[in-house]
């Protein structure tokens, strides 16, 4: 039996926070917890409160005093406070979590971690086995077994299960997902699906309203119908307004934006009787002296206003390119997938010829396939190098031109 009230009176004074925190420290450790402990440069309030502990006059050796643990599990005993010195400890300090005990149960927990987000319709591909390994590398599955976050890691799951999605308000998306409207809304939940969506995508995650709205729309999650655009020249189509102000806009070859409210609301069928799709708007500016060549800008990854209206070009033929980085053959591929897009210059002759041209940078994320052309991807992965479409500008424009 311990009698805590006498034993906070003797060794939980503040004189002697400084000896207990050592004995606590050697329980979290899973140490000797009776070699002496050695203080520095006691001060006289602490010698006089050791003394007291102890019953006897204890000596300092230079600038040092040494303190035998068994001395004071002796005078505890004797005094009838306590029997076991490391009972007293933890009865003072609360409950000292022992290193190797603590540490193996976060191990575990994460594992537990690891293995529900691996399971599902995403488990195996390239951007979430990357994900993950970000996790853990970063310490975040550490911080979330610390900070009890089984709830977050469900939901994100379930969040993840439901994308890409199919033009999905956000708003619904976290109400199916966890059954909370606002959920996904600036929440610790958002940035860590968000996340994951930045590695789906090959981007780093961001940090702006706009980055973060691109990333969702990168799953088919609308944020804002009205913030969702497309830029376009040339595009002709009929069935509504829209369409008569996107047929105006490209008799004048002039660039115009058209966002996902207008879409929905005002439907269209696309008219040009070839599509060509970029990723950079440079190329888009340098084709407005291109009579009749219509042309789509992703300006990065496509907007659900860009999938929107390339759904209305069906039947027509869709040329895509995008940089020669993971994004890009990600992209492609998905269009061929989605839309029977052909790729357009997306070809490893073209790669090696723009590479020996200079002016390449790194490649960065997870590495995609290119279906279309498998030695593509081996290629870019071989050499490292990316290629922005802004290379090929003279080339691309002699195509639309013709």
């Amino acid at each position: 039996m311990t009698d805590i009230v006498r034993l906070r009176r003797t060794l939980g004074v503040p004189e002697l926070e400084r000896l207990l925190s050592r004995l606590a420290k050697r329980i979290e450790l899973g140490q000797d917890l009776f070699i002496p402990v050695v203080l520095a440069a006691p001060s006289d309030a602490e010698r006089r409160a050791i003394a007291r502990l102890l019953g006897r006059r204890v000596r300092q050796d230079g600038g040092t005093l040494s303190v035998r643990p068994e001395l004071i599990q002796s005078a505890l005993r004797e005094a009838g406070i306590c029997q076991d010195l490391r009972t007293a400890v933890v009865g003072l300090v609360g409950g000292v979590p022992v290193r190797a005990e603590t540490v193996a149960q976060e191990d575990a927990a994460r594992s537990l971690i690891v293995a529900a987000l691996s399971t599902g319709r995403h488990a195996g591909a390239a951007w979430h086995t990357d994900w993950l390994d970000s996790l853990s590398a970063d310490g975040t599955l550490t911080r979330l077994v610390r900070q009890g976050g089984a709830e977050l890691v469900r939901h994100a799951h379930a969040v993840l299960e439901l994308l890409p999605a199919d033009l999905t308000p956000l708003t619904v998306l976290a109400e199916q997902a966890t059954g909370d409207t606002k959920a996904l809304s600036g929440t610790p939940l958002a940035r860590f699906v968000l996340r994951a969506l930045a590695w789906r995508a090959g981007q780093a995650p961001s940090v702006t309203a706009a980055g973060r709205r691109s990333l969702w729309e990168s799953a088919g999650v609308i944020v804002d119908d009205l913030a969702s655009q497309v830029l376009v020249l040339g595009v002709a189509a009929e069935g509504s307004p829209l369409a008569e102000w996107l047929s105006s806009a490209a008799r004048h070859r002039t660039p115009f934006r058209v966002t996902l409210h207008q879409l929905v609301t005002m439907s269209l069928t696309v008219t040009s009787s070839v599509v060509y799709v970029c990723e950079n708007p440079a190329v888009l500016r340098a084709a407005t002296g291109v009579s009749g060549a219509a042309l789509i800008c992703t300006e990065g990854i496509p907007s659900i206003a860009c999938h929107r209206l390339l759904t209305a070009c069906a039947g027509r033929p869709i040329h895509w390119r995008g940089d020669f980085d993971w994004t890009g053959l990600r992209t492609t591929a998905e269009a061929i997938n989605r839309y029977g897009a052909s790729p357009w210059r997306m070809d490893m002759e073209t790669y090696d010829r723009a590479l020996a041209a200079g002016e390449s940078e790194p490649l960065r994320g997870s590495r995609s396939s290119s279906p279309w052309a498998q030695e593509l991807a081996e290629r870019m992965a071989q050499t490292g190098r990316a290629i922005m479409e802004e290379r090929l500008i003279p080339d691309l424009v002699a195509d639309m031109a013709h």
